[in-house]
């Protein structure tokens, strides 16, 4: 009977290793999809940033150019 008993040991390592590693590989696809999803998060905050960086450029030569009409600044 020592056999058996061997040969279930065996397979019951084996099966905790099989599901140990599904248990990993579905916690590395959850952290690939949270990283990926915080990469995107972070590419959307950099356009925003360029578009708001943009609109105050623009404004500032609208003031600058408002301020020369008005004689506010020297030529």
């Amino acid at each position: 009977m020592a056999v058996g008993s061997d040969v279930l040991g065996f397979l019951r390592a084996n099966f905790a290793r099989v599901h140990e590693r599904h248990h990993i590989e579905i916690q590395h696809g959850d952290l690939t999809t949270r990283v990926a999803a915080f990469e995107r998060d972070l590419a959307a905050m950099k356009v925003d940033y360029a578009s708001t960086q943009c609109r105050l450029d623009n404004m500032d030569r609208r003031i600058e150019r408002i301020e020369r009409r008005l004689s506010l600044t020297e030529a």
